[in-house]
């Protein structure tokens, strides 16, 4: 694709390969592409070189399976890309917070991450406003909502988050060492098993560190592994926001299985220190994989059960169906990715777009479809649980022979390069890149988490919606704080 440089996912390119284009040129080049309902940003930041330049990598839904990223010199005042593609309206409010950047004519430019005290608002005597948060009950990690309500439908819903900005990127920042995957795995803790093996990617593919089949297929497992456990938990959850008790007391139980069974493979239940460059930590060897499926065999039909009891009940189905729509239209304009993108019906999945490791071999079956409401938000989920334990259930009976560690030397990465890698994690297309130096180490790294891009879709699924529904549009994307804020 002109003005674009195609690289696989997973791998590895000289700075100086990345093509730098004229900024007017730059910025026409990426609303004509992202206009194409096909592509989607995968992430846009400054990259740090002599003479600051703005990149931007493309994801594509194309038998090239492959990702396309271009540069611009930098302008600190250019005009927004948001009002022609709205897809870049989280980014450019990200640069113009951390980075300095003013894009000028964006529609709502105020910081992401850092609460300024300004809000929407909506004039009339008959317009009240809901503030939640940023401290919740129990244990919810902090994030503001401010409703805009007429009676009690929502006119507009702004989310503030930032509560948990920890520095993970630039922690990530210097020689590779032995805290460098755990950083990765820390950025959204229920999603470890995916950071890691996206982490461990780029240092491959920095290094030229071939992974044995074996090991790609452990890795898969464990992803999966986390999607099931995930989804389980936050189907449950679902049902006990509509206080349909029994599906949410069974599957608070049964995710704490598909947990422990991410602790018989690696000593950890949320999958932690097991996925290292150059392949795992242990093997699974056949006892285990037969105690894994026996496991798998008594479980499954338990879960079966507790979901198909909350999808049969009429009053469970009166409360998701038709509530929190996000329309196709709506879903590919703003860019949303993974389940929630699936249930509006937009039919991608970057395990299979954006085939890596083990998901060249096999990929399980994800099907979009949906009216883009709770409820097909949590049809999809039904559906990956099942399409996951099938490929567990197929790849445990039939794991490749080989070693499950490469060698890895960490003192050989490329120089003046940039890796990137973007992994299927439960919730969508976790995007992770790091840029070395003159001396091989990290000088620059970016993390995209998939709340990234759909927290915004959250709020547009409360428009036009009761707020007593906002629990449950809530949970039926349970997007990441954490991963947002880094």
């Amino acid at each position: 694709m002109k003005n674009f440089l195609e690289l696989k996912n997973c791998s590895a390119v000289s700075l100086e390969a990345i093509p730098v284009l004229e900024f007017a040129n730059f910025r026409q080049t990426l609303i004509d592409t992202v206009g194409n309902e096909k592509h989607r940003v995968a992430a846009f930041f400054p990259l740090r070189k002599e003479g600051e330049e703005l990149l931007c990598v493309i994801m594509i839904d194309s038998e090239k399976q492959c990702l396309y990223c271009s540069a611009a010199r930098a302008e600190k005042n250019y005009i927004a890309l948001t009002p022609e593609a709205p897809q870049f309206h989280w980014f450019e409010r990200e640069l113009f917070e951390k980075y300095g950047y003013t894009p000028q004519g964006h529609p709502w430019l105020k910081p992401i991450r850092k609460a300024d005290g300004e809000y929407f608002t909506m004039a009339g005597d008959a317009v009240n406003e809901v503030a939640v948060g940023p401290v919740h009950a129990g244990v919810i990690e902090p994030g503001h909502f401010r409703f805009q309500c007429m009676g009690e439908k929502v006119y507009s819903l702004e989310i503030s988050l930032g509560y948990q900005s920890r520095g993970v990127e630039k922690l990530l920042e210097g020689a590779f060492s032995s805290r460098t995957l755990p950083l990765f795995e820390s950025a959204a803790g229920d999603s470890a098993a995916a950071a890691a093996t996206g982490g461990a990617s780029l240092f491959e593919a920095l290094s030229g560190t071939e992974v044995s089949l074996r090991a790609q297929q452990l890795r898969a497992l464990m992803i999966e592994l986390e999607r099931v456990a995930n989804h389980t938990g936050d189907l449950g959850a679902l049902a006990g926001d509509v206080a349909y008790l029994p599906t949410a007391s069974f599957c608070g139980r049964i995710r704490g299985e598909y947990l422990n069974m991410s602790a018989e493979i690696c000593g950890n239940r949320f999958g932690r220190n097991y996925i290292q460059p150059g392949g795992v930590r242990y093997d699974v060897e056949p006892a285990r994989c037969e105690k894994l499926l026996k496991w798998l065999d008594r479980i499954n039909p338990e879960l079966k059960h507790a979901l198909d009891l909350m999808f049969d009940s009429p009053t469970v189905l009166d409360r998701f169906e038709t509530t929190g729509c996000v329309s196709l239209e709506t879903a590919r304009s703003i860019g949303l990715v993974g389940c929630a993108a699936r249930a509006s019906g937009m039919d991608m999945d970057v395990r299979r777009e954006l085939p890596a490791g083990f998901y060249k071999v096999d990929v399980p079956a994800a099907v979009p479809g949906g009216s883009g409401d709770v409820l097909s938000r949590a049809r999809i989920r039904y559906n990956e649980i099942f399409a996951s334990l099938d490929f567990i259930g197929r790849n445990l009976r039939n794991l490749a022979e080989g070693p499950v560690m490469t060698p890895f030397e960490a003192d050989k990465l490329q120089k003046n390069s940039m890796a990137v890698a973007i992994t299927g994690a439960w919730r969508g297309e976790l995007c992770q890149i790091v840029v070395t130096d003159e001396k091989g180490n990290i000088a620059q790294s970016r993390i995209v988490d998939p709340s990234f891009h759909n927290w915004f879709g959250l709020a547009m699924a409360l428009r036009n919606e009761e707020i007593s529904n906002f629990p449950i549009c809530n949970k039926s994307f349970n997007l990441s704080y954490c991963g947002h804020d880094l």
